[in-house]
């Protein structure tokens, strides 16, 4: 393989952070590879998360919302001819849409991956697609890709030290508590939240809010209420994902809903507890033994996140 695309049709950076392990293995696996990264959105891997060093080369085709608009079909072998990239060894389709798989496929490649329709668009056929992405490749490759972790240690030296910097202690409990996407409410109470961290601090556990610095109302009001808080970002000139994933690497614990810092949080291998309401648990929610998930929906039969109770947290720290 000399030539690997990825093509990801999620825009999140929460989307782009769960494929870490599958991305690591993959580059571990195929050493001499040139790995390139087409999106329906930004490439987040040379952009906000590029301190993570998992670099992909950008396939620009310069169309926008790639796969998302049937005229793609048309284009999309042509604005890759004028790449003289040449053929791809290997596509990698990593979702399920029938409309997006094809279009996709009108790259030029010699073996197409894809668990659309149960590897209908698949080059080689296997005898059942899981949704394991690494699983299924090592039966299309007929060889073990063998699977590697993300490892904290591998950050940048300088910004461990600064994790280390703004956090020197212990007893820490971190919280993360502002969704991105606003379409949706996934957010808890911010009164139950500071509730549970002043219930923490009188267990002699120091709280720590992971809030973007001009998030200032929702600061300015938790300082009010949890006078121990601390909100290491805005003692820092560094800001990014990776300080984040070092900061939590510093945690006891972390409790989080779902957004893109729980999976940042989630790279630190730290127990996790992760609240979830609207959306799905078992498809967004990290993949690793530290995580435990409290989701509305299996506990309080509700779609409601707020139903989840303070107490219910505060026990499972």
């Amino acid at each position: 393989m000399n030539k690997i695309l990825i093509y990801n049709s999620g825009g999140g950076l929460g989307d782009s952070i769960q494929l870490f392990p599958l991305l690591i293995s993959l580059k571990g696996h195929f050493r001499k590879a040139k790995f390139f990264y087409l999106g329906a959105h930004s490439n987040h891997f040379n952009g906000k998360l590029k301190e993570y060093s998992i670099e992909l080369e950008t396939l620009d085709l310069g169309l926008k919302y790639f796969g998302f608009r049937w005229w793609h079909w048309i284009f999309a072998p042509k604005k890759a001819a004028t790449k003289t990239i040449g053929k791809f060894d290997l596509i990698i389709d990593l979702q399920t849409k029938f409309r997006n798989s094809l279009i996709l496929k009108r790259i030029p490649h010699n073996l197409f991956y894809s668990r659309t329709f149960n590897g209908f668009f698949s080059s080689k056929k296997i005898k059942s697609y899981s949704s394991n992405h690494l699983e299924n490749l090592s039966l299309f490759f007929e060889e073990d890709v063998i699977e590697l972790e993300f490892k904290v240690n591998k950050l940048q030296k300088h910004l461990l030290l600064e994790a280390k910097k703004l956090l020197p202690d212990s007893n820490y409990v971190g919280f993360s508590i502002t969704q991105g996407n606003e379409y949706r409410k996934k957010s808890w109470s911010i009164y139950k939240f500071t509730a549970l961290a002043n219930k923490i601090t009188s267990k002699n556990k120091i709280p720590v809010f992971f809030i973007e610095k001009n998030k200032v109302d929702i600061i300015e009001k938790i300082k009010s209420q949890v006078p121990t808080a601390i909100f290491p970002e805005l003692n820092s000139e560094l800001a990014c994902p990776a300080l984040v994933t070092a900061l939590s690497s510093r945690l006891d614990i972390a409790v989080s809903i779902d957004n893109g810092i729980m999976h940042m949080m989630a790279l630190a291998k730290i127990p996790m507890i992760v609240l979830f309401g609207p959306t799905n648990s078992e498809k967004f929610a990290p993949k690793n033994k530290y995580t435990t998930i409290l989701d509305s929906k299996k506990i309080h039969k509700t779609r409601d996140i707020d139903s989840i109770g303070v107490d219910e947290v505060l026990s499972l720290i």
